[in-house]
């Protein structure tokens, strides 16, 4: 499978009042944030390198800017966060995501979805139990930074319909995954019946997954 972005990258703005998220509409999780509009656009293109092995693994060409680099952005929508946004989440659907969603685009989103999973999971298994600290002496360690994830898959699932019970193996884990894979993967025209739109969705837990999976990485060294 193959694709490719324009010249300009296409992204949205999402500002509370201590912190400004810049993510991707056409690449679910390539999300980053900093204390401005610039420093998280410049953060965002600077993960580029790191996304880009998401994308390898879901067999997509990832090239932003094209091949000389991630080149310029477009900001085309601009969003109002709150409390969620300065704690450290996206929390804000911008309106693109209310467009109807086709299936080549669905399927794509997903693959880029369960390739953060494969490469989420692959992490755990070769991290420490003990991560190293964050600046001010916290952080999760590798057991409940995975355990964070999951449960908060279960809680993101819940946002477009998909309820499961509490984990007891990774076959509950893994059949949870499966079913919201088919619900994102699949067309949608909307009027939407659930709290989350289906882009938002799969882009909200992309970026769950691999804002933990990166912070995993960075802690193990």
């Amino acid at each position: 499978m193959a694709a490719r972005l324009d010249v300009m990258t296409r992204i949205y703005l999402e500002s509370g009042l201590k912190k400004v998220f810049a993510c991707s509409f056409d690449w679910p999780g390539w999300c980053r944030s900093g204390r401005s509009e610039e420093q998280a656009i410049e953060n965002l293109l600077r993960y580029a390198p790191r996304y880009a092995v998401v994308a390898a693994r879901a067999d997509l060409a990832f090239e932003p800017g094209g091949p000389d680099g991630p080149g310029d952005v477009e900001v085309a929508e601009r969003l109002k966060g709150g409390a969620t946004t300065d704690f450290g989440a996206p929390e804000k659907e911008p309106e693109a995501d209310h467009a109807p969603v086709g299936a080549d685009t669905a399927a794509r989103d997903v693959a880029l979805m369960r390739a953060a999973w494969r490469l989420f999971d692959e992490t755990v298994e070769i991290s420490p139990e003990e991560l190293r600290k964050g600046p001010r002496g916290g952080g999760r360690d590798r057991t409940k930074m995975a355990g964070h994830v999951t449960e908060a898959e279960r809680s993101y699932a819940r946002q477009v319909g998909v309820r499961h019970p509490p984990y007891k193996s990774a076959a509950d884990r893994d059949a949870l995954r499966d079913e919201l894979a088919a619900v994102l993967g699949r067309p949608w025209q909307g009027p939407w019946d659930h709290k989350w739109t289906p882009r938002y969705a799969v882009r909200r837990i992309t970026w769950h997954v691999l804002d933990h999976l990166w912070e995993m990485e960075d802690r193990s060294t």
